[in-house]
């Protein structure tokens, strides 16, 4: 598997166009949003988060975002806390979501989420492994853009998007800054705080999805409490995709047979826009 695609002409040479950028132009041409969905490797146990990466893909998910266990996720609700600690209880590693995202071979762009630390243990060459493995983007929640100039280029030079992080807050110029440093999409999170599933989206999240939009050119996906096809159908209106992750952890924790049937609840909704 490859993380991108090569576009030719007779007078240009190639252009290598990461999966990510040529799904997102796909469902654009079709004025369709993306639905990322957001799972924990390992959980609720390796052999059935094979099961159920493939199962999301086969229900209608653009893009998979796959979560690196991690001892200390200090930007995670309690849901993927627990599946995080499920997962480590069973030897759960990076090397083990490689496996994972190997093994599925799924035919969506795959996303490594994951904290700094896991990544750098991991050694020079882990997103060489990464992009091996099938991997097409990995997103990094405690690396702020600027924080790690050094670090960053090591992950802007590895030939996987960067996806990068916006918050409610961060004033434009800042948005814009993140939006020339990253790839793929921007996550937007809807909300201050951790994540996890909430009753309703911020009455202020068309503003922000305003503010953003005039910063970047790149697709904007909304995530951070949203939980319910109803509730992607409304984020679905303002960004170019919709994330959802504790709402299908919880459920994969009863049956991933449940969690598959909400992916194609989900797709259903954000297809009504």
């Amino acid at each position: 598997m490859t993380s991108s695609s090569v576009i030719t002409s007779a007078e240009q040479p190639p252009v290598y166009v990461s999966r990510l950028s040529a799904r997102f132009a796909a469902l654009a041409a079709q004025q369709r949003r993306a639905l990322v969905c957001y799972v924990t490797a390992g959980h609720p146990d390796p052999e059935q988060s094979v099961t159920l990466l493939r199962g999301l893909a086969e229900a209608g998910a653009d893009v998979i975002e796959i979560g690196v266990p991690f001892s200390d996720p200090m930007a995670d609700g309690p849901v993927i806390q627990q599946s995080s600690q499920i997962a480590l209880d069973q030897g759960m590693t990076l090397e083990r979501t490689l496996d994972i995202v190997r093994e599925a071979g799924v035919d969506v762009p795959v996303v490594l989420f994951s904290y700094l630390n896991p990544l750098i243990a991991g050694g020079p060459d882990v997103l060489a492994r990464a992009r091996a493995a099938g991997v097409d983007g990995v997103l990094v929640t405690d690396l702020p853009v600027g924080a790690d100039p050094e670090r960053e280029d090591w992950f802007g030079a590895s030939g996987l998007d960067f996806v990068r992080l916006v918050a409610p807050t961060t004033p434009p110029d800042r948005m814009a800054e993140i939006g020339r440093h990253g790839g793929g999409f921007v996550y937007l999170i809807s909300r201050l705080g951790v994540t996890g599933e909430r009753a309703s989206l911020p009455v202020d999240l068309p503003d922000t999805v305003a503010r953003l939009r005039a910063s970047t050119s790149l697709p904007i996906c909304i995530g951070f409490g949203i939980s319910t096809p109803a509730q992607a159908k409304e984020a679905a209106r303002l960004g170019d995709g919709v994330i959802v992750g504790s709402a299908l952890v919880r459920v994969a924790g009863r049956s991933i047979d449940e969690a598959i049937a909400l992916t194609a609840a989900l797709r259903a909704a954000i297809d009504e826009v």
